[in-house]
């Protein structure tokens, strides 16, 4: 049988899920393999150099930089405050002092008498990275971080904005093919993950943010109300550093889309429930998909054997989603894979597949397809 190899769009009851919680650099890790994690706790934290200042000592003081270390008063390694004089240089017969004071609260980190320069470091930025999602610690990065492993409910979107965030999962619509309006996005929803239908609005997506909550998950979204959000026009770059506060996930595609009734329900079965999610999108190399993760309780696991990753080969019947246009977001079920190229409308040939689409057969070069993964 043929088969086409793609990344699969997952939409999982239940799932082994790890996440590598790591320092921008090294550091101390603070916790050990087997502990038990919650989403906010620290697992490693270190220090960020502070930033560096320059002061040119040597023309404050209209000095030549080889007379800089007779006009210190502090050493290298002393801790001054913002205001306070490092150097100083007295006048004729001793009248008219010269002072240079310091600009910020800092670390005399170098002085130059080549350059008459003091180099002044600010205090270190601390860093902490938490476990992002409740599991236990299944082993450590010595001084980097932890792989925090949980059994969840996976659920991956096709494209999404803003960081981490988690909280408490609401359905704020009925049904999967309704809108989220901004009447549905009420002050208790501050610090949850609402969960809609087929769209949300700018103008909606805009009050979720100013009401603080931590997540929106929906069908589609306006690609052409990214730009008022982000301030600048989205390309193929890295989502997910974006300051916003309110993480949003794209669980189909861009305009008015139906949530997939799989996602609908997953999400619904799970309401009330705690989640981590994740905005961070990449859609070029190196996939990067947003996600909601839902760790499950004991009394939840089923006794399915637990999904891992791994290259799922698409075959004839396997369900698909189209994520080029003009069929962009469209699911449907792979009816054949025929095995000769096909020219398509840029001339170019390409291997194909024949998609089911709601009864319509859409002829749709295979690396335009990824696979939903569900179990």
């Amino acid at each position: 049988m043929a088969h086409a190899y793609t990344p699969g769009l997952k939409v999982l009851h239940q799932s082994d899920v790890e996440k590598n919680r790591r320092l921008p650099i090294k550091g101390k890790v603070v916790k050990n393999i087997g502990d038990n994690v919650s989403p906010d706790m620290i697992v490693a934290k270190t220090d960020l150099p502070g930033n560096v200042q320059m002061v040119k000592v040597s023309n404050l003081l209209n000095i030549g930089p080889g007379d800089i270390k007779d006009a210190m008063i502090v050493a290298i390694g002393d801790h001054v405050d913002k205001d306070q004089v490092i150097a100083e240089m007295a006048g004729l017969f001793g009248l008219f002092k010269s002072d240079v004071k310091s600009p910020i609260d800092a670390t005399i980190e170098s002085i130059s008498d080549i350059t008459g320069q003091v180099v002044l470091r600010e205090k270190p930025i601390p860093v902490e990275v938490d476990a992002y999602m409740s599991g236990t610690v299944k082993d450590i990065i010595p001084e980097e971080g932890v792989i925090v492993q949980a059994t969840a409910a996976f659920i991956q979107g096709i494209f999404g904005i803003g960081g981490e965030s988690r909280g408490e999962i609401v359905m704020v619509t009925d049904n999967r093919s309704d809108e989220i309006t901004p009447n549905h996005i009420l002050e208790e929803h501050a610090g949850k993950i609402i969960v809609g239908g087929s769209f949300i609005s700018l103008e909606a997506y805009r009050k979720a943010i100013s009401m603080k909550i931590a997540g929106v998950v929906v069908g589609g979204f306006n690609y052409f109300d990214l730009e008022p959000i982000l301030g600048y026009t989205l390309g193929v770059a890295i989502t997910g550093s974006e300051d916003l506060g309110t993480s949003l996930v794209v669980t189909e595609g861009y305009g008015k889309i139906y949530m997939s009734d799989r996602t609908f329900s997953l999400l619904k079965e799970h309401e009330n429930n705690f989640a981590s999610i994740n905005g961070a999108t990449q859609i070029r190399a190196g996939v990067i998909r947003p996600e909601i993760v839902i760790p499950l309780s004991d009394a939840q696991k089923s006794n399915i054997e637990e999904t891992r990753d791994q290259e799922i080969g698409i075959g004839v019947g396997s369900l698909v989603r189209i994520i080029r246009a003009p069929y962009f977001g469209k699911i449907g079920k792979v009816k054949l894979l025929p095995s000769e190229l096909n020219k398509m409308e840029s001339e170019t040939m390409v291997r194909v597949a024949e998609v089911d689409v709601n009864g319509d057969i859409l002829i749709v070069p295979r690396s335009n397809l990824e696979m939903l993964e569900t179990n």
